[in-house]
């Protein structure tokens, strides 16, 4: 029987992303903006202890300090599935919370849908991918990444995804100390809107690490927040240094582990981040 099932607590990843570059190529009638964007799993993550209930409630264990019930993703994620699928059975969520909130890692996004795949194995629902991919999108546009599972060159809101083959890399993130509103960048006048489209053949080309990708949403982000440009010319000595997704956070990719930890090692007191390999899967891929 599956550990989570049976009652006993078990772990499960909830990786961090990066943004290697973000286009923004329009706006659509509704309000949302089309995006081009290459995903990147990260080998550091969130965590969820989360174990099958059978009298129905969604408990998460330790709430979030400041966060209603209604607003965790967590808890929006386990009740959407209960809903969509009419399930009786409950859970006990308990997070691990590694990931900073507002940071542009997409932790609130990857732990929804840790909670989505996770869920649908042990209360037995045989959802697909695909279906689960279009209930995360309903709680947020970087769900559906986490639950796709690859590295991966996205359009449309960030929901329309094809698979990348990258190299190795090992990239030194640095966590400036801010929370950026993502819907505030985006409801901003000054943010460029109107960046031509790419086709992936630039990208199996190695676009994503020259001047022909940016992330525009990076100029007014650095400005507004005096750290994170901070941040973003620090690492700029070590090479092409990038905000991912509404920031707050900034990488650099380095060739090796050696070379990546060297350049942490150097960092200015104060500045706090990690190193981490990227990955070419969510370590969850195979749950579905």
């Amino acid at each position: 029987m599956d550990p989570a099932v049976s009652g006993v607590p078990q772990r499960f990843p909830a990786p961090a992303k990066l943004n290697l570059f973000l286009h923004v190529v329009g706006r659509r009638p509704d309000g949302y903006h089309e995006l081009q964007t290459l995903f990147r799993f990260l080998k550091y993550d969130d965590e969820l202890e989360i174990t099958a209930r059978v009298d129905g409630h969604i408990v998460l264990t330790e709430p979030l300090p400041g966060v209603a019930q209604e607003q965790d993703l967590c808890w929006r994620a386990a009740r959407l599935l209960q809903m969509h699928t009419g399930c009786a059975l409950g859970a006990d969520i308990r997070l691990i919370k590694r990931l900073p909130m507002g940071g542009g890692l997409g932790g609130g996004s990857s732990d929804a849908a840790t909670v989505l795949l996770v869920l649908n194995r042990i209360w037995a629902l045989d959802l697909s991918r695909e279906a689960l991919q279009s209930l995360g999108l309903q709680l947020g546009a970087d769900v559906p990444i986490f639950v796709y599972g690859q590295t991966a060159f996205a359009e449309g809101v960030g929901d329309v995804l094809q698979p990348l083959a990258l190299p190795p890399a090992v990239y030194v993130v640095l966590i400036p100390p801010v929370a950026v509103s993502t819907r505030a960048v985006f409801s901003h006048p000054d943010l460029t809107r109107d960046t031509p489209r790419l086709t992936i053949a630039p990208l199996m080309e190695g676009a994503w690490q020259d001047d022909r990708t940016h992330n525009d949403l990076e100029p007014l982000v650095a400005r507004l927040y005096p750290e994170v440009a901070a941040a973003l010319v620090w690492l700029s000595q070590y090479g092409a240094a990038r905000m991912t997704g509404s920031g707050a956070c900034c990488f650099v990719a380095c060739d090796s582990r050696e070379e990546a930890e060297r350049i942490f090692a150097l960092r200015p007191s104060g500045m706090h981040g990690f190193v981490a390999e990227g990955l070419d899967q969510h370590p969850l891929f195979e749950i579905v």
